[in-house]
């Protein structure tokens, strides 16, 4: 995935990522979670990717986004 739509999808899932988890984020902590979020979804949900395109690619970089959430939460407030 280009750079340019990375940092879109990853704005976007963190943006919602952050509204469901009921997490206050600036917006460069916010863009970072849905970045590594898309990378974490990206790796887990490939074969998914494959076979339904981009809408399976927002579901895992926002699963992913969540899941980073959980353990920031869990493991560093």
């Amino acid at each position: 995935m280009p750079i340019i739509a990375l940092m879109i999808v990853g704005a976007a899932a963190g943006f919602l990522a952050t509204r469901i988890m009921k997490l206050q984020t600036d917006v460069p902590t916010t863009v970072a979670i849905g970045v590594f979020g898309a990378l974490i979804g990206g790796f887990v949900l490939r074969g998914l990717i494959m076979l339904t395109g981009w809408a399976a690619g927002f579901i895992g970089a926002l699963l992913g986004a969540m899941l980073l959430i959980w353990l920031w939460k869990t493991y560093v407030k």
